[in-house]
Order: structure tokens, then sequence, then C-alpha cells
């Protein structure tokens, strides 16, 4: 049947492992950087600790099993095969929640968040702020298909959803998302506003109000210039991704050093990390992560999702309640009041963070996991 969903576990071949270690054995290393910094890129020491830590004592089998602690399933939707995964909670009255990662994200950034939203009383929690948690991966990421044509930009990838949550029984539901899965989460929220009863972003994209800029809040000082930084020496990857995806596949899908690298640098540009990734998260979990890229050879199909939304990027109006968490160390943020002029009295919900960056759930999930249950709680 074409709506058919089926089991799916992650499960890699020995063979896959012992070829993962010999190309990471076998890596042709550049120079190093000639400065002492990350300002020319993630340094060579550390790439190479880390591929070192990852073909000798990074134990996959152990990772396996731990992601696989969850039910996981795929179904084809719109021609294209979709993995997600899917845990219902053991509360009745659970409100159903669509959560949506982003680049170079996975679904491996909500396994901290997963139990206590849909089970919080077995983590200090209420049985009234329960979900029922659904986190697909992206077109072209992790386990789900490759787009094969042109045209998975994130409308179409938001009605591919709703036709998700629909085929798993749910037709009112909430969805959240932050970086990709923010701009699929907001397009949800405009194409489905039938069955999303509210949207929650921890990175609404939402350009500074001109009018605003002979007044500017200490806060709003601070975003322009984050994001003037972001512009300037922040946002190579975007230019390369958006414009020329299949040329950086090439290196991302021959080597894991290559795919870790790319990876990394933004774990330490993005996160809340003081100056090193590891003092956000942990080695594994950051490897965790890469191996989802790595192993399905994502690398030039998870870029093309720039080259495919920055052609079109949506403009057109959320239908349903906002609610907006913003982390002090995310890529772009934005003030109350810009996102009040643009979302109107749709903005239900707004709260600034004191710690944390652009991988909220992964980097701080009590955190993350409180503000999804407080942006919520008036669609239960």
């Amino acid at each position: 049947m074409a709506d058919e969903i089926t089991p799916f576990r992650i499960q890699t071949s020995d063979g896959e492992l012992e070829d993962l270690r010999r190309r990471l054995r076998a890596t042709r290393w550049p120079d190093e950087e000639t400065v002492d910094d990350w300002s020319q890129g993630i340094p060579l020491a550390y790439v190479k600790e880390v591929c070192a830590y990852w073909a000798d004592d990074y134990d996959w089998r152990e990772r396996e099993a731990a992601l696989n602690r969850f039910d996981q399933f795929r179904t084809a939707v719109d021609g294209l095969d979709i993995h997600f995964i899917h845990v219902r909670s053991p509360h009745d009255d659970a409100l159903p929640l669509l959560i949506t990662h982003g680049w170079p994200g996975s679904v491996v950034e909500f396994h901290k968040v997963i139990e206590p939203l849909s089970n919080p009383t077995a983590h200090g929690g209420d049985a009234a702020d329960a979900f029922h948690v659904v986190c697909p991966s992206l077109p072209g990421y992790g386990f789900s298909g490759k787009p094969a044509r042109t045209g998975w930009g994130c409308p179409r990838i938001a009605d591919a959803w709703s036709q998700l949550m629909i085929r798993l029984g749910y037709d009112r539901y909430v969805a959240q998302g932050g970086d990709w899965g923010a701009m699929v989460t907001t397009c949800i929220g405009t194409q489905d506003p039938q069955h999303c009863a509210a949207i929650h972003l921890n990175m609404p994209m939402i350009r500074p109000d001109p009018e605003t800029m002979e007044d500017l809040t200490e806060r709003e000082q601070s975003a322009l210039a984050s994001l003037q930084h972001y512009q300037e020496w922040d946002s190579g990857y975007s230019k390369q991704q958006g414009t020329r995806p299949q040329t950086l596949g090439y290196g991302l899908a021959d080597s894991p050093a290559g795919q870790m690298a790319w990876i990394f640098e933004k774990f330490w540009a993005w996160t809340d990390c003081h100056g090193h990734p590891e003092n956000a998260l942990g080695r594994d979990e950051m490897l965790d992560n890469v191996m989802l890229y790595w192993l399905p050879g994502t690398g030039a199909s998870s870029a093309r999702l720039y080259w495919e939304s920055f052609r079109n990027p949506p403009t057109d109006p959320v239908n349903v309640p906002v609610g907006a968490s913003i982390f002090p160390r995310e890529i772009m943020r934005s003030s109350r009041r810009w996102a009040e002029k643009h979302y109107g009295p749709r903005l239900q919900y707004w709260n600034e963070l004191d710690v944390g960056g652009h991988f909220a759930a992964f980097e701080q999930p009590e955190i993350f996991v409180d503000e999804v249950r407080k942006a919520f709680r008036p669609q239960r």
C-alpha cells in the first residue's frame, strides 16, 4: 500500500564500519592553520584528535543501540521515503507534537528531550504536559530518502509533514522547529491551519524592523552585531551549499574527516560553548550526529536543501498562534517588538533565555522541554 508504515532500525554492517576506520586512518591531512585559534576554521590538531578517537575508541554498536531505543519507522510521502521517530505518550490526553531538525543536525538532536516530552511524570513533570512525539528526518537527511528531482523545498516538506501527521492519526497537532526546521514549521503554520493548532520556533527568521534602527535596545544591537558577524565570517558554508551543493558533496561523501570537520566547526560556532564545542556537547553525541550523515552518504543531498530553499523563500503569513524561545548564542536572533511587528496578535509566547545556542534541544534539553511545554499549554 502506498501509505504503508514500516518499522525501521538503524543497522550498520561490519563492512561499513571497517571502511570508515580505513578511511579515517588513510586521511590525507592539509597543512596546519597559520593562526592559534579557530578563525581559519576547525584546527588540524583537534580534527586529528577526534578522528583518531572515532577510528579507535568510539563504540558505534553501543551508540547504535542507544539510538534504536526509540520506535522508528519509514513511510512513503509524496513519492519519497521518510524516516521518523514516533513515541506515543502513556498519557491518553497527550498532545501530538511534530519536531523538525535542520542542518547540520538530525533526529539525534532530540534524543534527550523525547522521553521528558512524551512521559513527563517519569521525569518530574505533570501528565498535563504530555506529548505524542514525532521527529522526522528531513528529505535527503539521515535515513530518509534522497530526492532525485528538484522541488523539495520547505513548503513541500511542510505539506509532506502534514500528510505524515494525518497518516499517523493526528488530525490536530502542534509543531516545533529550529534552523530549517523553523522554516518548515513556519510553512506548516501557513499551509495547514486546519490541523496544526500552533507552532513554536527556537530560531524565528524575522527581519529587523527598519523603523527601530534609530532606537535600538541593547539586545537588538547585540542581535544585529551577531548577524553582521555571521554574514561576514560564518556564512560561507551557506553560500556553497546554496549554489554548488553537488561540488561540495564529492569531498563529504569520500572523506569522513571532511564530513566531521564540516559539522564539528558549526558545533563550535553555534553552541554556547565558551570556545570549545565539547564544553556544550559530548564528543560521542556529536559523532552520533555525524554518523547520520556519513553512513547514508547525505553530504550532497542535505546541502541541496539550501539550493532549493534560497531560490524561493516562503513569505506568506502564519495563520496559527506562534511561540518563540530565543537562546543567546543563536545565529539569528529577533527581539520581541520585531516579532510582534511580524506576527502581530498571533505571537502568543515569547521568552529570551540566558544560556544555550543554535542546537537548543541538544545543548539545553531541560530548558528546551520547559519552553515547549509553556508555549503549547494554551492549546491543551
